[in-house]
């Protein structure tokens, strides 16, 4: 089954002033876009390389594999973590688990900032339930798959490939990722950390 770009659960310019419109349309409407298509056209080869018996190019498609997928997942993860109506601090059984998990909020945003600034490249920050240590830990991911921990849960990312600021912020990028906890939208994070 193809896979599809997700729509924007919000209206293009709704997250003004932190992010413009051409901003979210350019990287909604065409980078990911370019994984979902990436993704698809993948999965279709390595299905007529699993009809043929040819595996000779099984390099190459599992780095496509790895690189659309996770590009695909992290986009549409990333999309339902800002709100219009976001901000603030998180509620409930999240905060508990942050309060434990790394003393206070303000460690914790201080924390997944660093880590988010201090991707190299292009890449995420990412705040992951993790299953084996029965904790919340924060991640870089170079590119979308690099850096990963196996079973991590995704819980919150922030994108900082410079396709999804550079047009409005240019090469500011920490002030790129503090304007996102204006616009965070804890409820649906709450959720996904219930899930996981």
């Amino acid at each position: 089954m193809a896979h599809e770009l997700p729509l924007l659960p919000y209206d293009y310019d709704a997250l003004e002033p932190y992010l413009d419109e051409q901003t979210l349309r350019i990287h909604h409407d065409k980078h990911h876009q370019g994984y979902v298509s990436g993704l698809n056209e993948t999965e279709e080869k390595l299905q007529q390389a699993q009809q043929a018996g040819d595996f000779a190019n099984i390099r190459a498609l599992c780095d496509a594999l790895a690189f659309n997928y996770s590009g695909h997942l992290f986009h549409s993860i990333y999309w339902t973590n800002m709100s219009p109506n976001g901000g603030g601090r998180p509620e409930g059984a999240l905060a508990e688990q942050i309060e434990e998990d790394f003393a206070s909020f303000d460690t914790f945003r201080s924390q997944f900032l660093a880590a988010t600034n201090a991707v190299q490249g292009s890449g995420w920050g990412v705040l992951v339930w993790q299953p084996l240590g029965q904790q919340l830990v924060i991640l870089q991911a170079e590119k979308h798959q690099n850096l990963t921990q196996w079973g991590a849960v995704p819980i919150m990312v922030l994108d900082v490939w410079e396709h999804a600021y550079y047009l409005q912020y240019q090469n500011r990028r920490p002030e790129f990722t503090e304007g996102f906890f204006d616009v965070v939208n804890w409820p649906e994070i709450a959720n996904r950390f219930e899930q996981a």
